[in-house]
């Protein structure tokens, strides 16, 4: 989510299996440093010392320096506030997706190649 793309993104799906077998990633220039360490413990391919894995688990998570200054009892109270609310008019409302055309299949008509295999049918 803050690279907008997942760790061992590639085109390609086998090129995709092919990075999570090598271990291979590659972080974005704008990803700080506490965030990379982060994402580096959590991809760590020994469960043994991935980060969450421990007897800690979650709490170890919680207490990485990339959480620093979170409050998590408004997190668990759900008290954190949004940082935008749409306004919705109503339940069909669509005002904040793209824009895309609407479907529309015309139908196949067969070629005469196609209609000669029905002549005697």
């Amino acid at each position: 989510m803050l690279a907008g793309y997942p760790p061992f993104y590639d085109d390609n799906p086998l090129g995709i299996y092919q990075k999570i077998l090598d271990g291979y990633y590659e972080f974005p220039p704008y990803i700080e440093s506490k965030a990379r360490d982060l994402i580096k413990a959590f991809l760590t391919a020994d469960k043994s010392i991935r980060l969450g894995c421990n007897k800690k688990g979650s709490e170890e998570v919680k207490a990485h320096k990339w959480f620093k200054g979170v409050d998590w009892e408004t997190v668990y109270n759900r008290e954190i506030p949004p940082p935008w609310v749409p306004k919705v008019r109503n339940n069909t409302d669509t005002q904040y997706f793209e824009k895309y055309p609407d479907s529309v299949e015309t139908p196949s008509v067969p070629t005469k190649a196609q209609q000669e295999h029905f002549t005697y049918f």
